[in-house]
């Protein structure tokens, strides 16, 4: 059994008259890629921001490596490792690549070997150092938001639909860089509606309906059972090659 870096227990959130989440279990082994999946509004975003404490949790608990982060502020909650990678990227569009890079130091200063391993992985970032970040295709942009959540060692990586609007080809180069990013350690969590791409990064789904998660496994098994898909997910994987 692998052991658990993150683990959600009946977790719930509300935000003002809305009750999101309804009871997520969830469990995140360490050194893995554990993809969540479901329909659009199934909570999937609204978990991974509790995580944060973007937005608070109203009941349950959340345990990063055993200790409860459950009312952890999210300056807090990213000190301990954890790095979030928001659907709108979260960049700053004004500010240069390396401005950009330097903001998401916690010293304002950027480890050098991290640096040169960054940019080995992604050349856009060293190529456009010095151009505003405005002014990078949504490749790019998506890769400088991935580089600013990994520029301070990372135990766990949240990502919350990476190849969302990217090309195919764009998607493909993406692939080998989380491989790398796993092999190095790190432990991912990602949203993705990309089955393709959710099944050639993961080792374990978590798919969520309703507020809640209704299936958890591994990705080799449902990506084998094309029933299962259709029932929690409403279509195949094979339809989405």
């Amino acid at each position: 059994m692998s052991e658990i870096l993150l683990s959600l227990k009946n977790v719930e959130t509300r935000i003002g008259p809305y009750h999101i989440l309804h009871g997520v279990d969830l469990d995140v082994p360490k050194g893995s890629a554990t993809m969540l999946l479901g329909r659009n509004g199934a909570g999937k975003t609204t978990t991974v921001r509790t995580i944060m404490n973007l937005w608070r949790a109203s009941a349950g608990t959340i345990h990063f490596d055993g200790r409860d982060i459950t009312n952890l502020e999210t300056p807090d909650v990213a000190r301990l490792g954890i790095g979030y990678v928001p659907e709108t990227m979260g960049i700053f569009a004004d500010l240069t690549i390396a401005e950009n890079m330097r903001l998401a130091a916690f010293s304002g200063k950027i480890d050098t070997q991290r640096l040169e391993r960054i940019f080995t992985m992604f050349p856009a970032i060293k190529r456009f150092w010095l151009a505003r970040a405005g002014t990078l295709s949504g490749g790019q942009k998506q890769m400088l938001s991935i580089a600013r959540a990994i520029v301070e060692p990372r135990r766990l990586l949240i990502i919350d639909e990476p190849t969302k609007g990217l090309a195919p080809a764009i998607v493909g180069n993406m692939v080998p860089i989380f491989r790398d990013l796993k092999q190095s350690g790190v432990t991912i969590l990602m949203i993705e509606q990309n089955f393709a791409f959710a099944n050639a990064i993961g080792d374990h789904v978590a798919v969520m309906d309703d507020g809640k998660v209704v299936h958890a496994g591994t990705m080799a098994e449902l990506a084998d059972n094309e029933a299962i898909q259709r029932r929690l997910l409403g279509l195949s994987m094979a339809s989405h090659q």
